[in-house]
Formats: structure tokens, sequence, C-alpha cells
């Protein structure tokens, strides 16, 4: 008799890569976070209206890269732990808490099969990625996902501080449409969300009843 086989030993038609255009940087105006809405595995498109950027309170969204399942997960768990904070505290933890906070119960999970990316963009004119190993960076400009090296080719040549509000808007947007000319993983439409002092406001999302509404 065949031996019998082991957790995780099942043969595979192909591999499931994913991929994804997520990015933010901040302006004179606010951060700008933006995202395509294509989920896929390998080949095949998984649905074309996933919404990658999840707002966590009034002043807070992160954009997500990697396992759909894992994004889902620790973007909910983040959420929790956020709303625990204001309820002990009455304020809302900072952005460099939060992005402190997710590093710490990422970190036991190094080197592990846990796959996310997140980018914290807040109103605290602060832009941290954070990624799966518990690393965190904290920059201007963060650009995520298999369309990134197109995306920054948009961003590297036009952004400046001095945007208006539309010029980041439109900055924003163009670099997302380019990566998803380019890059096969990314694709459909363009999520946009704009933080500023009176929190976060949402520009385009496409719904879809047919589709799941979240990563």
């Amino acid at each position: 008799s065949a031996p019998a086989r082991e957790p995780g030993d099942e043969h595979r038609p192909f591999n499931l890569s994913h991929g994804t255009t997520t990015l933010g940087f901040i302006f004179q105006g606010g951060v700008i976070a933006a995202a395509d809405t294509r989920a896929s595995a390998g080949g095949l498109v998984a649905c074309p209206f996933v919404h990658k950027i999840s707002p966590i309170h009034s002043h807070l969204v992160v954009t997500s890269s990697g396992s759909g399942a894992d994004c889902m997960l620790w973007e909910r768990i983040l959420r929790r732990e956020i709303r625990l904070y204001q309820l002990r505290h009455s304020r809302c933890l900072s952005i460099c808490g939060t992005a402190k906070l997710l590093s710490f119960m990422l970190h036991p999970f190094k080197g592990t099969d846990v796959c996310v990316a997140l980018t914290l963009c807040g109103w605290d004119k602060e832009l941290i990625y954070v990624c799966s190993d518990g690393a965190r960076l904290q920059g201007d400009i963060f650009s995520v996902g298999s369309g990134s090296p197109y995306a920054y080719g948009i961003l590297d040549g036009s952004l400046r501080w001095s945007l208006s509000n539309e010029e980041a808007i439109s900055l924003a947007r163009e670099a997302v449409f380019r990566a998803t000319h380019r890059d096969a993983y990314s694709g459909n439409h363009v999520d946009l969300f704009h933080i500023t002092a009176q929190g976060w406001s949402l520009l385009h999302h496409p719904v879809n009843k047919n589709c799941i509404n979240d990563l």
C-alpha cells in the first residue's frame, strides 16, 4: 500500500503566484493611499473588486499586500487592538505606536508561511511599512507589490511636496493605472484614500455584490 501523505505533501498543478500594486505617499495636503482591486491566484483572476485599503480608525488606513487571508486576519487583529487601546486610554494610539505594536505581534511568525506586507498611512503625516517578519520602515513614499517598480517609475518622476490635492490624487491614480498595464497580477480599478486632519476620505470605491468586499 502507498505510504500515507503528510500534511502539506499534496502536489499542486501550478504555483499560486499572486501580486498587487499598492502605494502611499506624503505631501503638503496630507497622505494619499492607493491600490488596484485585482485578487489573483496564479494565472487566475480570483476577483476583480477586492479592497486592499482598509480603514483602521478615523485617521488611519492600511494598504495590504500578500496572502489575502493573512492580510484580512492581521487587519482585524490590529483594528481590535487599536480599539482596546482607545477604550483603556481614551485616545488613539499614534501611527508609530501602531506600527510598533503590529511589528511586535508579527515578529514571532518570522520564518513561517505568514505572508503580510502592510503600509500604515496616518494623519501624523507618517508612512510606515511593516512586513511579516516584523521589520518596519518609515519613509515619505512606499509602493508594495509586484507592480511597485512600475508605480515607482511614475512617482519618482513627478512626486513633490508642493502638489495640490488634485495633482496628488491624479498622480496616485496614474501610478497604479500604469502599473496595472505592465504587471499581469494587478488590474481592474483603482481605490484611493486621502487622509487629512479631518480624517480619511474615500475617493473611489467600486462595488460588486458578487465578489468579496475585503482582502
